[in-house]
C-alpha cells in the first residue's frame, strides 16, 4: 500500500514538473514567435487592419529540433480593414454638397486559430478581434485593439509511460482539459517611418474557467509587449530597421529582441535579432507578385534560432516558417488613408 502511494506521488510530481515548467516560464507559457515583425497581428490585436491589406498567415515553429517534448506551435491568422467605399451625396449645415463615404473605412477585423504543445501540455484554441483606427496628425495613426481569445487548456497524461496501468491519476479529471476565455488588449501607433506598440494579453488570467472544480486554482499570468521599429532609409533602394520588443510577465521576468533588418526595395528583408535570454536569431523573407496581378502578393520568410544555452547541444535549433497572402497591394492598399 505504502509503495503504491510513494508511486503516485511520484508521477505526480513528474507531471507537476512540466505544469510548472508551462506556468513559470514566460517563453513557454505563451508563444513566441521570431518572425513577429511581418505579422505583429499575432502579439497586438490592435494591428488588425492596420495597414489597409487583407491578409493570410500561416506560421508553423518547431523549437528546439531534436529534443524530446519541445514546443511546437502552428497558426493561421486573418485580419482585413472595412475600407470606404462606395459615397453618398450629403449636405452640410451651410446647405453646401457633399461626397462622404458610405462608412469611415476606421474599423478592423481579424482572427486566428493556434496549436501550441509544450511537453504534455497543449492549448488549442482561437481569437476573434476588433480594432479602430484614427488620426492623431495627418501622417500618425492611432489604433486600439480588443480580442476574445479562447482555448482548450490539457495534460496529455497518456503520453507517460505508467507502470500501473490502474493507477487512479490516469482517470483524474485534470487530463481531460478544460476551456478558458481570456481577452486582449492592444495599442499601435503607425508612421510611414516608425511605429510603437504596447499591449496586454490574457488580462483575466484564467480567471473565468469552463470545466471541472479541480480546476479551481488554475492561474495563467498576464503578458505585456512593447514593441518599436523605425525605418532609415540608405538609398534608393534600400532601407534599414532597426527594432525592439521588450516582453514582461506578471512574474516580472523581462526578455528582449534587438533587431536589425536590411530591406531591398520591398521585396527582400534579411535580419538578425538577439534575444536576452540567450538566443540569436536570423531570418529571411521574400515577396513574389504572381504574373499578371495587381491585386496580390506572396510572402515567404524563414527563420532559424540558436539558443546560446547548453541545450544547443543537444538539438538542431529553432525553425520556423511563414507564408502569407496580401491582397489590396495597388492602389486599395492606400484608400484607407483619410485624404482617399
Amino acid at each position: 500500500m505504502k509503495k503504491n502511494i510513494l508511486i503516485v506521488e511520484k508521477r505526480l510530481v513528474y507531471i507537476l514538473i512540466f505544469v510548472v515548467i508551462g506556468q513559470t516560464s514566460f517563453a513557454q507559457q505563451l508563444p513566441i514567435y521570431d518572425q513577429y515583425l511581418y505579422n505583429k497581428f499575432l502579439i497586438d490585436p490592435a494591428q488588425a487592419g492596420s495597414d489597409g491589406y487583407t491578409s493570410f498567415n500561416i506560421t508553423a515553429r518547431e523549437q528546439w529540433v531534436g529534443y524530446s517534448g519541445a514546443p511546437r506551435t502552428y497558426s493561421i491568422s486573418w485580419q482585413t480593414r472595412i475600407l470606404k467605399r462606395g459615397y453618398k451625396i450629403k449636405k452640410t449645415i451651410f446647405n453646401q454638397t457633399v461626397f462622404t463615404p458610405k462608412n469611415d473605412g476606421k474599423v478592423g477585423l481579424g482572427g486566428y486559430i493556434f496549436s501550441d504543445k509544450n511537453g504534455l501540455i497543449q492549448r488549442t484554441g482561437f481569437q476573434a478581434t476588433y480594432s479602430y483606427h484614427m488620426w492623431l496628425q495627418k501622417s500618425i495613426q492611432l489604433s486600439l485593439g480588443l480580442a476574445f481569445t479562447g482555448y482548450h487548456f490539457i495534460i496529455n497524461a497518456n503520453e507517460l509511460s505508467f507502470e500501473d496501468t490502474n493507477e487512479p491519476w490516469l482517470t483524474n479529471n485534470l487530463r481531460r482539459g478544460i476551456f478558458v476565455p481570456d481577452v486582449d488588449f492592444g495599442i499601435y501607433l503607425l508612421n510611414p517611418r516608425f511605429d510603437f506598440g504596447f499591449s496586454a494579453q490574457q488580462l483575466f488570467g484564467a480567471a473565468v474557467k469552463i470545466g471541472d472544480y479541480a480546476y479551481r486554482n488554475f492561474r495563467m499570468d498576464r503578458h505585456f509587449y512593447t514593441f518599436g521599429s523605425y525605418n532609415f532609409s540608405s538609398g534608393n533602394r534600400t532601407e534599414l530597421e532597426p527594432s525592439v520588443l521588450i516582453k514582461i510577465s506578471e512574474q516580472f521576468r523581462p526578455q528582449a529582441d534587438i533587431g536589425f533588418t536590411y530591406i531591398y526595395i520591398e521585396k527582400l528583408w534579411a535580419g538578425l535579432t538577439y534575444r536576452t535570454d540567450g538566443g540569436l536569431i536570423a531570418n529571411i523573407r521574400f515577396r513574389y507578385i504572381p504574373d499578371h496581378s495587381k491585386w496580390a502578393a506572396l510572402y515567404f520568410g524563414y527563420a532559424i534560432d540558436f539558443t546560446l544555452n547548453e541545450i544547443q547541444t543537444v538539438t538542431y535549433g529553432t525553425h520556423e516558417l511563414t507564408v502569407a497572402l496580401k491582397f489590396g497591394d495597388s492602389t486599395r492598399k492606400y484608400r484607407w488613408l483619410d485624404r482617399y
